[in-house]
């Protein structure tokens, strides 16, 4: 295929990745979003290959047959309770793309370049690797961290924020001394200097936030994904990589600007790894507090009686698989004549999005899941909140206690409905570790057990 031919190809695959994150913003229209991008891939891999010679087209094909038959087992196995892990984990991958391919443009060059292009490239590849290096390891951090392999507390060392200055001025330096040698083997010995500085510097910044605010890491790893691999565009003079890493860049920053807000977190903070205490707050742990239960028979009455009913779901819906349940309990309040609705937290679940696209998934109709903003001024009105398997994001703490970590935190306000029924196992904290004092105000209920159980269980006395 002619260069001319390749250059339409990739901008034709271009603009398809652009109508699939537009398809994407909205619930609706999201499953013709997944169809722009598969076809962009689709054309971009075509003419990719296309402009190969036969002796490296044997090497790419064995190189997607390898990657084909690592990822299809991997993407069947992994359920959708572990989907952030693997999005951490394939953030990962580009990330240590990005430094591979930085090492080979500066061992062995597509196009020798000489003056102030040659500079040009040196730069590209420093930082393609700096990038990459901080990508790969912060990313594996992410989804161990997620994954429950590494302690989701944030790890605070004395001084840590002036580590991460020496270690970024460091680099800085070695930089410098990069450009100007002219010796082969002094630039790779600073290179792997560099990365190994990179290295250490992306386990650090993710170590040192804690596990509520892994939302918004994983959104920042995408977008530090998408800089490396238009990085690696630049490094390869691949034009579709320079569109598609900015694209990738660009709506991981905003999505994650976004999801600050929602957490009332400075979105510089979230850059240079410096929020995520962890701590408890003390709020809920005062022993002459009690815990009110209640049973499924007398859920169900309460639920019948309601007027306007909001379901709250969290990740511990995600984990117990209850979803289809919750479908099936809201047809039938809404059968009855009840006002049902589903209130969504920014960063309900591990992963933006995660219950709207489980909800949708169970259909869940699109027009009755709103977001926290949409909905949290209509719950002194309401007359029964659900809460299954959330947390954090219906915490009163971050809205009554000053002093708790997720103080000033948004949380969705379920405490102002008449009644609050919490599905849960048990009384242990959320992934933030900061205890819960809605368990124990005068208008909230615990229904213990697994969710999905308790929610097959009220379906029946329902029913019945």
């Amino acid at each position: 295929m002619s260069p001319g031919l390749i250059s339409v190809a990739y901008v034709a695959a271009s603009i398809l990745f652009i109508l699939s994150l537009g398809g994407l913003s909205h619930q609706e229209s999201a499953r013709r979003g997944n169809w722009y991008g598969v076809a962009g891939i689709i054309i971009a891999i075509g003419a990719t290959i296309a402009g190969f010679g036969l002796g490296d087209l044997t090497a790419v094909i064995v190189a997607m047959v390898l990657g084909i038959a690592i990822g299809l087992p991997m993407a069947n196995k992994v359920e959708m309770t572990q989907m952030p892990q693997l999005v951490a984990l394939l953030h990962s991958f580009v990330g240590l793309a990005a430094v591979l391919v930085g090492f080979s443009s500066y061992i062995e060059p597509l196009v020798i370049m000489v003056g102030a292009e040659h500079v040009i490239k040196l730069v590209e590849v420093y930082l393609g690797i700096f990038i990459g290096a901080v990508t790969f390891t912060g990313s594996l951090v992410a989804c161990g961290k997620l994954d429950g392999r590494i302690d989701s507390k944030a790890l605070t060392l004395p001084g840590r924020h002036w580590m991460n200055l020496a270690a970024v001025v460091v680099a800085v330096i070695l930089g410098g001394w990069f450009l100007g040698t002219d010796s082969m083997v002094v630039g790779i010995i600073l290179l792997v200097v560099m990365t190994l500085i990179a290295a250490a510097l992306g386990v650090h910044l993710i170590m040192a936030i804690g596990g509520a605010d892994m939302p918004v890491v994983v959104s920042m790893l995408n977008s530090y994904s998408g800089w490396a691999a238009a990085a690696i565009g630049f490094m390869l003079g691949n034009d579709l990589l320079i569109v598609t890493g900015a694209l990738v860049g660009s709506s991981g920053a905003i999505l994650s600007y976004i999801m600050c807000k929602a957490m009332n977190r400075s979105f510089i903070s979230v850059i240079l790894g410096g929020f995520g205490q962890t701590s408890s707050s003390s709020t809920a742990s005062d022993g002459d507090q009690t815990v009110h239960e209640t049973s499924v028979d007398e859920l169900a009455e309460e639920l019948r009686n309601a007027d306007s009913v909001i379901i709250v779901p969290g990740y511990g819906m995600a984990v117990a698989q209850a979803q289809n349940g919750v479908s099936e309990i809201t047809k039938s309040l809404r059968d009855r004549g009840v006002k049902v609705r589903f209130g969504i937290h920014p960063v309900a679940g591990r992963l933006p999005g995660h219950m709207n696209v489980l909800l949708a998934e169970a259909h869940v109709p699109y027009d009755i899941v709103l977001e926290m903003d949409e909905i949290n001024d209509d719950f002194p009105e309401t007359d029964v909140v659900l809460v299954i398997g959330a947390n954090d994001t219906v915490n009163p703490a971050a809205a009554e206690d000053p002093t708790s970590p997720i103080a000033g935190m948004p949380v969705l306000e379920v405490w102002k409905a008449r009644q609050v029924v919490i599905l849960k196992r048990g009384m242990a904290t959320g992934y933030s570790g900061v205890e819960n004092p809605l368990f124990f105000k005068d208008n909230s209920l615990m229904l213990f057990g697994d969710a999905k159980e308790s929610v097959d269980k009220l379906m029946g006395a329902l029913r019945g």
